[in-house]
């Protein structure tokens, strides 16, 4: 069985400052980890309309007035405290970002950690953010598009004249540093719109899943509707973010077979921070069920 275990880096609540996201992402590779992994929110609302789509009842899991350190700015601060794990992104709400400007984030996330970055990206649930930020929500979708096809451009050090339908550069610009490697890029969304768009225009999808609605099935017909959208030949990873695991390491252990055999190529998963063993104890339940 092959398949790859990352973390999710706590950057948000009282963690960060107590035990700092660079000793917790030096911790999480020591452990064995193969990618750490951060999520996205930029701000949030003091009342909340929209329905958090992750939850039985709608309603997000977490206090609206946490405090919350921003992915990528995370992500550098983490990548020298790292050498070996990928770094990556569950998920980057990309459409409420400027496209240019977050193009350059990447490459020097990339560049800074020597080629370990993976971008996760989702349209994003939360239209209350989107207004705070002054973006579209309703046109998220091709907007998400669009702002994949600009910044594949900026990879290549230099962009334009570019004219979208939500962007337009007049002028050919410089964008540098280039990435070490263009960073894989990973849809997230159950939706069959974003498993095609997985297929059709990046590396894989990136799910977010509980240990109460895993399915093997649901990932199987996931993984074959995102590789009939896509290139024929093309090799898609499909990375499983799993919440809840970290109360019940040995029960998901116990399935990484069958998860793989679905078509997973990774999990994610949280990790006990409320001893100094934790990160090492639950590398070891996963990685002795893939050894």
């Amino acid at each position: 069985m092959s398949i790859r275990l990352g973390a999710k880096l706590p950057h948000s609540g009282s963690l960060p400052a107590r035990l700092g996201v660079d000793r917790m992402a030096a911790r999480l590779e020591a452990a064995g980890f193969d990618s750490i992994w951060v999520s996205d929110h930029v701000v949030f609302p003091q009342a909340v309309p929209s329905g958090y789509p992750f939850s039985a009842d709608g309603r997000p899991t977490w206090p609206m007035d946490v405090d919350y350190l921003e992915p990528l700015v995370t992500l550098a601060a983490i990548a020298p405290a790292t050498s070996k794990a990928e770094l990556g992104t569950s998920v980057l709400i990309l459409p409420m970002r400027n496209p240019v400007y977050f193009a350059k984030q990447a490459a020097c996330i990339d560049v800074l950690s020597q080629g370990r970055f993976v971008l996760g990206v989702g349209v994003g649930w939360l239209r209350e953010e989107f207004a705070a930020l002054g973006a579209d929500y309703d046109s998220r979708g091709p907007v998400l598009d669009e702002w994949l096809d600009l910044a594949r451009l900026c990879w290549t050090g230099s962009a334009g004249p570019f004219e979208g339908r939500h962007y337009r550069l007049e002028a050919p610009i410089y964008c540098k540093p280039t990435p070490v490697r263009q960073p894989p890029v990973l849809i997230g969304g159950h939706s069959r719109l974003a498993l095609e768009r997985a297929g059709r225009t990046a590396d894989g999808w990136l799910a977010q899943l509980s240990m109460d609605n895993l399915s093997e099935q649901m990932i199987a017909t996931a993984v074959a509707t995102m590789k009939a959208a896509g290139r024929d030949g093309a090799k898609y990873r499909a990375v499983l973010r799993v919440s809840g695991a970290e109360r019940r390491m040995d029960e998901l252990a116990s399935r990484l077979g069958s998860l793989a055999d679905a078509g997973a190529t990774e999990v994610i998963v949280d990790v006990d921070w409320s001893s100094d063993d934790g990160a090492a104890r639950a590398c070891e339940a996963l990685r002795a069920a893939v050894a």
